[in-house]
């Protein structure tokens, strides 16, 4: 299976090929290695996902953001509604 290493504005910068059993926790072990960086630092800065994963993720975000959904936005107009 392909695991991505992915930065926080979702650009994939690393890719391996792993077997299927390690999963996300081990390939996030293999990029730990590769890194060399501790896990708090590591985690501040990229997130590992399936290739799937992120190929699927990009898609969803840019049909919303097509469709023109700020959601973030619809859910702040609720609290701050429910605040008056």
């Amino acid at each position: 299976m392909k695991y991505v290493l992915v930065d926080n504005e979702d650009n994939i910068v690393h890719a391996v090929e792993l077997t299927s059993n390690v999963g996300v926790s081990g390939a996030k072990t293999y990029f730990l290695g590769v890194k060399k960086t501790d896990k708090k630092e590591f985690n501040k800065l990229w997130r590992v996902m399936t290739k799937e994963s992120h190929t699927w993720l990009k898609e969803y975000t840019q049909k919303l953001s097509y469709r023109g959904i700020k959601w973030w936005e619809e859910d702040k107009k609720i609290t701050d509604e429910e605040l008056k």
